[in-house]
């Protein structure tokens, strides 16, 4: 058998970098096809110029030699248009392949003609987002891993410390154990609410509802927890709002959410307020709104509350509370609103539209 030559796996290396850009060298095939069509028109334009003026002193030269010229012209502005559009497009190719291949790191230099520069432009755009919520979501994997550890090894300890007889089989113990299972049911029940609303599968259950009585047993229901963090909290529900047609678990627990996420981060001696109304200037929209004279949220946060998987340094949880919370209301056809100033509180209001009983939208 004949022994390869040590220099032909060089050449094979170098046809592996020809046919590394592939867009740019089907485009490099076609340039030679095109200027071959180009050069050709001018020597057909001369001929046609010829046959028709000849070449006489009374015809000037420039009736001969104008359509060459302008088709060289032509051919040399667009072989240039052709390589401005081309390199970019290139570029974009290879980008997509490593994104692709999982690396949001990518970014493109926007150059180019005006198109082209807005598509590189956008293409930046989605690769920032794109590594921005793979950054969240390792967060969120990473958080809920934590969440989940934490409630498990209580249980475990104090499971096994019964079994050892080193904690006695009381109320008291069993009583922290449920509590621990509640937090689990808590976290696993907001998972399952986020995949339903991001999947689409989230089905309403609308029913008559007093909004103005959900409210208060609201703030009835979590008066102790309040209680226990020396926050006051104030019920002011609008008399006389009507009864709307609505899904009210899960109104509540838009409500129970922004009403928790107010009393953590709302200092001892603070206030927070609950109120729903239905205003006359806007009948058509049934309103919500809480409000504390907390810390506030820092405005490089602000904008962002509302996104999965974002929460503040020293806030517990997953960062899906105020992200189900948007989803619940704009699955109800509504919106939501955040106000703050830093060290003079936050105000949360959202809205659904109103449907009075029996109305079915």
């Amino acid at each position: 058998m004949r022994r390869r030559m040590p220099r032909w796996p060089e050449e094979g290396h170098h046809r592996r970098l020809l046919f590394q850009h592939p867009f740019r060298f089907r485009i490099g095939c076609l340039l030679p096809l095109f200027f071959s069509l180009s050069a050709f028109g001018c020597i057909a334009a001369g001929l046609i110029s010829y046959y028709q003026y000849g070449f006489s002193r009374d015809v000037p030269r420039g009736y001969i030699l104008f359509p060459i010229l302008v088709f060289l012209l032509l051919t040399i502005i667009l072989g240039g248009f052709l390589r401005r559009m081309v390199n970019p497009l290139d570029e974009v190719m290879e980008a997509a392949d490593k994104v692709a291949a999982g690396d949001y790191s990518t970014r493109l230099k926007e150059a180019g003609p005006r198109p082209v520069k807005a598509f590189t432009h956008s293409f930046n755009t989605m690769t920032e987002r794109l590594q921005a919520y793979d950054e969240q979501r390792k967060r969120m994997l990473a958080d809920i891993s934590h969440e989940l550890r934490t409630p498990l090894t209580v249980l475990q300890g104090n499971l096994e410390g019964m079994l050892d007889n080193v904690y006695p089989r009381d109320e008291e113990h069993i009583q922290l154990l449920l509590e621990e299972t509640r937090i689990l049911a808590r976290l696993i029940e907001d998972l399952r609410t986020f995949s339903l609303v991001e999947t689409g599968k989230l089905v309403l259950q609308k029913e008559p509802c007093d909004p103005v009585r959900m409210v208060r047993d609201l703030v009835h229901a979590m008066q102790a927890y309040a209680a226990r963090r020396e926050v006051k909290l104030v019920d002011q529900a609008q008399a006389g709002t009507p009864p709307a047609e609505l899904d009210s678990a899960r109104i509540r627990e838009v409500l129970e959410n922004l009403v928790a996420n107010a009393i953590r981060h709302t200092p001892a001696g603070g206030t927070i307020r609950v109120a729903c109304r239905r205003r006359p200037e806007n009948p058509a929209r049934l309103e919500f709104r809480v409000e504390d004279n907390g810390r506030g949220i820092p405005p490089e946060l602000l904008a962002h509350i509302f996104d999965r998987y974002v929460k503040s340094v020293d806030s517990g949880g997953t960062g899906l509370g105020l992200a189900i919370s948007r989803r619940l209301v704009e699955a109800h056809g509504g919106g939501i609103h955040a106000e703050s100033i830093p060290g003079n509180g936050t105000t949360i209001h959202f809205w659904i539209p109103f449907s009075p009983p029996g109305f079915s939208a």
